[in-house]
């Protein structure tokens, strides 16, 4: 039987001890409580969610969705969509269901407490080989070997992932996966090339939209749709750009991060 939200409830004394404030995100259409301290949702869950496409009656999953941003951010837009919210963080699960009533969600966002990385785990919680739409994540992209990690356990475990972490994602991902569903993910823009490899042989028909800080700027993200079994064509979209040369956010991050429109990814 597939796990509920209520498997996500930690002990009660842990959870009280964790301090959270309550967050409005969309420009209000999504609200949000995740802990004050380590991981908090930002850009990267939003711009993620607005780079998925989806429609009603389908099935996504969010890997590694923390406390639900990105998945809840796309059950917001698209009504009749039913996603799943994975996390491994039992304290943010719990808090990811609860998120999911806060924004009468729950009747078709449920989060499970299991390893995005764990196919076997992910089937004996009910999720049989190539029966989802969409999978969209947010893999943990800093390479502690690389960069400084934080000593907050949770803000490190979101953050930072040891070498081939990527590859085993993406696994999952075609674990679940209708043939032609697709997969959205965010990663560092300077990796790429990693992102393309893990995508080879099981993935194809690879659109990939940059994301500047600002006008001339290096890309410091990218977001990448692929297909199951989609062919060799890649398309390359046109950058978003976050801030002006002024530091301003621009009128088109304003119209994703706070207006809920979409990327072209998703169109």
């Amino acid at each position: 039987m597939p796990a509920s939200a209520m498997n996500c409830a930690p002990m009660v004394a842990e959870r009280t001890a964790l301090e959270t404030s309550e967050d409005a995100v969309l420009g209000g259409r999504l609200r949000l409580r995740q802990p004050l301290r380590g991981h908090r949702v930002g850009h990267d869950a939003i711009l993620l969610a607005a780079a998925t496409g989806a429609n009603a009656g389908e099935r996504a999953v969010d890997l590694g969705a923390g406390v639900g941003g990105a998945g809840l951010a796309l059950a917001v837009r698209v009504g009749g969509l039913h996603v799943t919210l994975v996390e491994i963080d039992a304290m943010l699960c719990a808090l990811a269901a609860d998120n999911a009533r806060l924004n009468r969600l729950d009747d078709r966002v449920r989060a499970l407490p299991a390893d995005a990385e764990d196919a076997q785990v992910l089937a004996a919680a009910g999720f049989k080989p190539a029966s989802i739409d969409r999978v969209l994540m947010n893999p943990p992209f800093n390479d502690p070997r690389r960069q400084n990690v934080s000593p907050d356990p949770r803000r490190r475990l979101a953050h930072a992932g040891e070498p081939g972490l990527l590859p085993r994602w993406v696994a999952a991902a075609a674990f679940l996966l209708k043939p032609q569903g697709v997969l959205t993910l965010i990663w560092r823009a300077e990796a790429l090339a990693d992102v393309l490899g893990a995508l080879a042989g099981e993935f194809g028909d690879v659109a990939v939209l940059p994301v500047l800080p600002r006008p001339e700027a290096a890309a410091i993200r990218v977001l990448v749709r692929a297909v199951r079994g989609g062919g060799a064509k890649r398309r390359d979209e046109p950058a978003l750009i976050l801030n002006d040369a002024e530091g301003r956010p621009t009128a088109a991050a304003e119209a994703v991060l706070r207006g809920g429109e979409t990327l072209s990814l998703a169109r």
